[in-house]
């Protein structure tokens, strides 16, 4: 190997350690009890090194961000697999509420969250979550084009439909069911019902 392959495997290297311990702070203190000279001194590294590699925490944690988004697209890929659409519109919304409600630390990062946007610059995309809303996308532009729901706009059908999702993980995680007086064990099967009766009301 020579010397420039050799540093590039050790600088992606420094750059896992980083997030790994980042994603674990984030989680486990907090957004906002978090610092980069925390991280540093959790990776025995001076908060100059990590520098070298994030300007900011908002950036680490888009970084973080976008870790976990891959994380839920490996899971729809292998739970949203059937070719019939709307059953995999189904599977799709089933996914996203189960990955939210087993990672809820996670999820929060990911969608509960202002700092990672703040990395973006002015009339750029949010890419992290890119490739699992084409996932959505994709399958809801197949259920228009066979007319099997009640949308002909894929993008304000998509956005009905992760707004939906987004809800009730959100509801779920920050414990407002249990707040109405809902008890844990019908919170689930709540949850699961809710979702299929929306998809019953935008099927045609």
């Amino acid at each position: 190997m020579g010397i420039s392959e050799r540093k590039a495997r050790e600088k992606q290297e420094m750059r896992t350690r980083i997030i790994e311990a980042a994603t674990a702070m984030f989680m486990s203190e907090g957004y906002e009890k978090t610092s980069i000279r925390n991280i540093a001194e959790k990776i025995e590294y001076s908060p100059a090194t990590l520098y070298l590699y994030y300007k900011d925490k908002d950036e680490l944690l888009y970084e973080v961000q976008k870790q976990a988004f891959s994380q839920l697209e490996d899971a729809f890929a292998k739970e949203a697999t059937s070719t019939d659409p709307l059953t995999r519109l189904s599977q799709i919304c089933h996914c996203y509420v189960k990955f939210g409600k087993a990672h809820p630390e996670m999820y929060e990062l990911m969608f509960m969250m202002r700092a990672p946007m703040n990395s973006i610059k002015e009339n750029e995309s949010w890419d992290n979550n890119t490739d699992s809303f084409v996932v959505l996308h994709n399958c809801l532009t197949e259920c228009i084009e066979k007319g099997l729901i009640r949308f002909d706009d894929v993008m304000l059908a998509a956005f009905s439909v992760w707004s939906m999702g987004h809800g009730l993980v959100s509801l779920d995680v920050s414990c407002r069911f249990q707040g109405m007086g809902i008890d844990n064990t019908h919170v689930e099967q709540m949850i699961v019902t809710a979702i299929d009766h929306y998809l019953q009301l935008i099927k045609t």
